[in-house]
């Protein structure tokens, strides 16, 4: 069986894109590599944060659902997002970043050998930075170049991902039988899992919670978590790996960005499988100018003048700005 080889992206539910787009560019110093639609829901935005290029695994990505109600927080479900940071003097520069931009956070502590900080959004979505020094693992990404974070601070890619869940015995067999992560660390009820390289581009951390009630998805919550697979062929093998296993699955479906599986691995958890290319960076938009229009994979572009009149428009040009690196006292 082909290995996954680390997260790939994760997605959750924004209550405004054009909030998320400012805490994304000028709070978090991350790059808006892509501006498109959901797929399954063209009227809702889909926005990828991500590195410099776009790399599997740093991105992060939103959906917009017109309408919907605030998450109920729980068991059951994908919690929290890292984001790898260099170095423990990088954390030190993200408290007075934070502080400067007043967003809540726990200041720095540790977890599984890591120097971490826990931090969350307008929303109250919840997020960890977490320092990559002497982490060997899964390679990191680059920092956005151009962006408001010093490059040797800025954020460099994702990890690890934090699940909650009520049935752990059950959940532990799913990710170490089926999908081959390891269990590498425990503390009392909360316990590290690695996959591929591991490292934190490789960690899934699971709280054994059977207290917190069934969560509900909505804004401030995470819709789904990806993890790497090299190419379609190694998706084709983890198709039938999963179909072998009786998983509700989508069977394949093809992002044009990246081709996916998806698959049901537990109640509230949706998992999802995608390859490492072709990536963000395509005949519609180059290298320069990532994110700074409406990008339609192909089976869309005819429907290009409906499509902008469901969305609402905002301005993500910044290509033609410059954007100073904020060096804090």
């Amino acid at each position: 069986m082909n290995e996954l080889r680390g997260i790939h992206h994760v997605t959750a539910i924004t209550s405004s894109a054009e909030k998320n787009y400012e805490f994304f560019t000028y709070v978090l110093g991350m790059r808006l590599v892509k501006k498109t639609v959901n797929q399954d829901d063209i009227q809702t935005y889909h926005l990828f944060f991500a590195d410099d290029r776009g790399s599997a695994g740093t991105d992060m990505t939103f959906f917009d659902f017109p309408g919907i109600p605030k998450a109920i927080r729980g068991t059951n479900e994908i919690f929290k997002t890292g984001f790898r940071v260099p170095s423990d003097e990088a954390l030190a520069y993200w408290i007075k970043r934070f502080d400067k931009y007043g967003v809540k956070h726990s200041g720095i502590h540790e977890q599984f050998g890591r120097k971490v900080i826990d931090f969350q959004d307008y929303d109250e979505q919840l997020y960890q930075l977490v320092s990559d020094e002497n982490d060997n693992g899964v390679a990191p990404g680059t920092p956005w170049q151009k962006g408001p974070v010093p490059n040797e601070y800025g954020i460099r890619g994702l990890g690890p991902i934090f699940v909650r869940i009520a049935n752990f015995d059950y959940y532990k067999q799913v990710l170490e039988i089926v999908l081959g992560f390891r269990q590498t660390d425990s503390d009392g009820d909360v316990h590290l899992f690695e996959v591929g390289l591991g490292g934190n581009g490789g960690r899934m951390i699971v709280e054994h919670n059977v207290v917190l009630p069934q969560a509900r998805q909505g804004f401030g919550s995470v819709h789904h978590m990806a993890f790497r697979v090299k190419d379609r062929h190694a998706l084709e093998e983890w198709i039938e790996q999963m179909s072998s296993y009786n998983f509700p699955i989508s069977g394949y479906v093809d992002r044009f960005y990246f081709e996916s599986l998806y698959a049901n691995i537990a109640e509230g958890i949706l998992f999802e499988f995608a390859t490492e290319g072709p990536g963000f960076i395509d005949d519609e938009e180059p290298y320069e100018t990532l994110g700074e229009q409406l990008a339609l994979p192909p089976k869309f572009r005819n429907k290009r003048s409906e499509i902008e009149g469901l969305v609402r428009q905002f301005d993500t040009i910044r290509s033609t700005k410059t954007i100073e690196k904020e060096y804090l006292d």
